[in-house]
């Protein structure tokens, strides 16, 4: 289950993953690079991270993988990268929603089976692992691990045994899955794609020189000075060798059944990042602009939360003319070794992480723009460090609609009873939050911000793209 501690401090969503791949068909080492696409994916996880690489032209199945708890640059080092001699990789960064917090939880993934070796990283949540666990145990599996991710490792060793190739395998294995999976798969001589076929979280192909890459945003493609060449498309498997790119469609669905996490957009992504040919920086400019049209308000100044409410603040500013200033500074450098202050303690865990710059906005109304209130724990002290600061008044505006419904797909919304606007009004949550006034951004524009994509808004509307599971157990195999 989803600890609800790891989020209370500061009340922000969390993603679960971000992977990276790499096959470099001139035969130099991948490891060194697939560190720096990480670490460009480092705001998509930050408890553990790993890497796995293999020479293709060594001994077949030979794998060397190095795994760890902490940040990219706390876990890696120029020592044990240099050790890792092989072309081709997978890399890992891991936020667990689903799953303990722990060393043998950390990803890739690496097997060895009767066919060979396979590592494996994973991005996203299943609703059906739990019965597909118990389908494996009771054969006798073995599990060293409590996340859905060994469960789709399982079940592609056990159906490459009847497929002709590992890419077989792998689809065969995808079509037994339901829920959200971005996949990055390392066999002996291929490196391979998948992307569930509702979409839900990205996936994208990059090339530099002779090499390939599979990332989940292209932000890391671009850390590592590749090309864009493509998104995977929902429920296609692509297989990279030297040879090119196979593509396999056998996954896919209709397109309007498609369900892309619209919070790729609002939040999870980095802004320089293009989902689907999205621009993520212009969704969230979008998502200002609409704000401005359907809660306007009268005040000398419009800030964002940092970061991902910057440039939905801009867009504010924008369609509004209210002059767009810099409120907030964050520290850069509280991680996931930040030790929270004891009840007792003066210290508030979010003043640590942000200050406000008084002179912005002394004597002034402000416009205070941030990506969702998830609890609420935090915008009443933000706001209250506005007041503090010397504003006069305090609008804020949030660039999501309210949260309702849990995410069963990747994303850590808890259980509706602590949802802050869960059976509460627009103006009861203002009041909670102490805001002047609180405006949402309306349902209807979610479409228009992705530019018409079709998108997943289960967590406002309590619809979801598939049915949901009857027991929430994100991850929680152990009950």
């Amino acid at each position: 289950m989803i600890d609800s501690k790891k989020v209370a401090a500061f009340d922000k969503l969390h993603e679960e993953c971000g992977v990276f791949g790499m096959y470099d068909f001139d035969g130099d080492d991948v490891a060194s690079t697939i560190y720096y696409g990480l670490f460009a994916l480092q705001h998509r996880g930050q408890e553990s991270c790993g890497i796995a690489v293999s020479e293709t032209g060594g001994p077949k199945g030979k794998v060397s993988s190095y795994k760890g708890m902490g940040l990219v640059n706390e876990v890696f080092d120029e020592k044990n990268l240099g050790a890792m001699k092989g072309d081709i990789g997978v890399g890992h960064v891991r936020y667990s929603t689903a799953g303990a917090s722990t060393m043998e939880n950390a990803q890739p993934l690496v097997l060895s089976y009767v066919k060979g070796t396979l590592a494996l990283a994973h991005n996203g949540n299943l609703i059906n692992a739990h019965e597909l666990r118990k389908e494996l145990e009771y054969t006798g599996a073995i599990f060293q691990t409590t996340i859905d991710s060994e469960v789709i490792a399982y079940h592609i060793a056990r159906e490459r045994l009847a497929s002709r190739t590992v890419e077989e395998a792998v689809r065969r294995a995808a079509a037994k899955l339901k829920g959200a999976f971005s996949l990055v798969i390392m066999s002996p001589r291929k490196l391979i794609g998948v992307r569930d076929p509702f979409g839900f979280k990205p996936l994208c192909i990059g090339r530099r020189d002779n090499a390939y890459m599979i990332a989940s945003e292209t932000c890391a493609l671009e850390t590592v000075g590749a090309e864009y060449v493509r998104d995977v498309l929902p429920g296609e498997v692509v297989t990279i060798t030297p040879e090119g790119i196979s593509s396999d469609m056998g996954l896919c669905q209709p397109k309007e059944q498609e369900a892309r996490c619209i919070f790729e957009y609002i939040y999870f992504a980095r802004p320089d990042s293009h989902i689907d040919s999205v621009s993520v920086y212009a969704a969230r400019i979008k998502a200002g602009r609409f704000l401005a049209m359907d809660s306007p308000v009268e005040a000398d100044l419009v800030v964002g939360v940092p970061e991902s409410g910057n440039a939905a603040a801009l867009g504010y500013s924008m369609e509004s003319g209210i002059p767009y200033g810099t409120a907030f500074v964050k520290n850069g450098y509280v991680g996931r070794t930040f030790i929270k202050p004891k009840q007792s303690s003066r210290e508030s865990s979010v003043r640590v992480k942000l200050n406000v710059l008084a002179e912005s906005v002394r004597e002034k109304r402000v416009v205070m723009i941030d990506d969702s209130i998830v609890r609420g724990t935090t915008s009443d002290r933000i706001v209250r460090m506005l007041r503090d600061a010397g504003a006069t008044e305090v609008h804020v505006r949030i660039s999501s609609p309210p949260f309702l419904w849990p995410c069963y797909f990747g994303t850590d919304i808890p259980e509706c009873g602590q949802l802050i606007a869960y059976n509460r009004s627009v103006d009861d949550i203002c009041k909670m939050i102490g805001a002047d006034s609180l405006g949402y951004l309306d349902i209807g524009r979610l479409h228009e911000m992705a530019e018409g994509l079709p998108i997943c808004k289960g967590c406002f509307t309590g619809t979801y793209p598939m049915e949901p599971p009857t027991e929430d157990i994100r991850g929680d195999f152990e009950r």
